[in-house]
């Protein structure tokens, strides 16, 4: 399990070619405590609503925590190790559709994204998420410049990077302003940090 390093994000502005900050934001606000957890696990968040869709529903009866037609953050472990967990169970039931419904890494990049993230099938992506941050970051860069984002993250133009990047629903989180409060303390910060 690599972390990243100072080196790893300012190569990946200049691919993106993007301020540091903005790459800088996006980590911040979607894994704030870093891409694994102390044990060396990903960090993981298990979406159930996304579950219910890749199996049409099929476990909302039994596992109804797991698999339901709604987004609701009800479910949510209240601990990275009750989230594995949840994600553990799901997987029992059926791993591909777990994983796809799950978001990876210091980028919470969803699983069912792979493709646009630079993988052919989900258990690549999983690996390559289980690796290290450097993976998570590269899958990162892919999905940026598959979905055309990179102009956003180039003007942090934070709302149209948030209706891609988190979904329709982003305001209601306040996605967007977390997004530019990051980046602007990150700005501000040493270029190199």
């Amino acid at each position: 399990m690599r972390l990243l390093s100072t080196q790893d994000y300012q190569r990946a502005a200049e691919r993106l070619k993007c301020p540091l900050a903005s790459i800088r934001a996006v980590a911040e606000v979607e894994a704030p405590r870093g891409g694994f957890d102390a044990d060396g696990n990903p960090t993981t968040l298990f979406e159930g609503h996304h579950f219910y869709r890749l199996t049409r529903g099929k476990f909302a009866t039994s596992h109804p925590t797991l698999c339901f037609p709604e987004w609701t953050r009800k479910h949510y472990g209240k601990s990275r190790a009750e989230e594995l967990d949840r994600l553990h169970r799901a997987q029992a039931l059926d791993w591909e559709a777990a994983c796809k419904a799950t978001s990876w890494g210091k980028f919470q990049i969803m699983g069912f994204n792979h493709y646009a993230a630079g993988f052919p099938d989900i258990r690549s992506f999983v690996t390559a998420m289980c690796e290290s941050e450097g993976q998570q970051l590269e899958a990162f860069c892919e999905f940026i410049e598959s979905q055309g984002l990179a102009d956003e993250m180039q003007r942090a133009d934070w709302k149209p990077f948030a209706r891609v990047f988190n979904g329709p629903r982003f305001a209601e989180n306040r996605y967007d302003i977390k997004l530019d409060a990051a980046y602007r303390k990150w700005a501000l910060a040493a270029p190199t940090a």
